[in-house]
């Protein structure tokens, strides 16, 4: 499972880099979901991508983008033969397993322990990825008639903590200690309740600044 947006794209260059070096085995890498759509924005504005990449792409004429390791999933049945098929890598929406083609993988996977499923995004609380995260082998999965159906997961589940896209608890603070002028108030969003209060109660203590983190639907008056 990965996110459509930014971690997609990170993934297909470290990939690539890789099967052209000879440090993992080439293998098909199966494109399906949302994955290919932004990829393509990536692929048509070069312009905007890091200088290593851009001298990689203008001068030396190769986009990792457009490696022919990369197979787009052009249809729904092709799952099937791509999981019953010869050993490669899947990249698949959504990041988080709320839905999407990454849930259809899972259940044709699941069961076989030569399979592993690695997360290289933040799993949410509530989530079916955050489930499988925390070790939970059975699951239910609703089929095309919307039953439920049970899925005994025997997969290897690894997480890969390095392609997280958000700053650390310890950069946020060293940011804040650099903003000149000082802010009179701070909310802090976007993260687990607890997490959210934490940080914000460092803050606080730190910084003697008014921090607050806000409830679902709280409503917060600016003057």
């Amino acid at each position: 499972p990965v996110l459509a947006v930014g971690r997609a794209q990170e993934l297909i260059i470290v990939i690539e880099e890789k099967m052209r070096k000879g440090i993992i085995k080439e293998v098909p890498v199966y494109i399906d979901g949302m994955i290919s759509e932004a990829t393509a924005i990536h692929t048509t504005h070069p312009e905007y991508l890091s200088k290593e990449l851009r001298q990689m792409i203008f001068h030396q004429g190769h986009s990792p983008f457009l490696a022919e390791y990369f197979v787009q999933v052009e249809s729904n049945s092709a799952r099937s033969e791509i999981t019953e098929g010869e050993p490669c890598i899947i990249m698949a929406t959504s990041g988080m397993m709320t839905g999407g083609p990454s849930v259809e993988y899972f259940r044709l996977l699941a069961e076989d322990p030569r399979n592993t499923l690695i997360f290289v995004s933040y799993q949410v609380e509530g989530t079916l990825g955050r489930r499988i995260q925390k070790g939970f082998r059975d699951i239910q999965l609703r089929n095309n008639r919307g039953q439920l159906e049970p899925v005994h997961s025997k997969m290897n589940v690894i997480t890969n903590e390095g392609f997280s896209g958000h700053s650390s608890r310890h950069q946020i603070m060293n940011f804040l200690s650099q903003l000149e002028p000082r802010p009179e108030r701070i909310i802090v969003g976007h993260g687990e309740e607890s997490k959210c209060t934490a940080l914000a109660g460092s803050i606080y203590k730190k910084y003697h600044i008014e921090t607050r983190a806000p409830y679902n639907l709280e409503t917060i008056r600016f003057k």
